[in-house]
């Protein structure tokens, strides 16, 4: 990955240049007196698979103490 540093400055001016090469892939970071400030990144929108009911049917076990309740050796930190 390639990294491109430039001044708030000419930042503004040069803008959609900027956020062209962060779309590409290019770390562009923009400074203030030479100290890094903000970096531009895509944002990525997360891949979202449908879901279909009953795929894994009877694949999930549930303990048959599951609901009961937990001794106080577990409160007091003695177990």
């Amino acid at each position: 990955m390639t990294t491109k540093t430039i001044d708030i400055r000419e930042a503004q001016t040069q803008l959609n240049e900027l956020l062209s090469l962060a779309l590409q892939g290019t770390e562009v970071i923009l400074a203030k007196n030479n100290v890094p400030v903000v970096r531009l990144t895509p944002v990525n929108e997360p891949v979202v698979k449908s879901r279909i009911a009953g795929l894994h049917q009877g694949a999930i076990w549930i303990s048959d103490d599951f609901d009961e309740p937990l001794p106080d050796s577990f409160w007091l930190g003695t177990a």
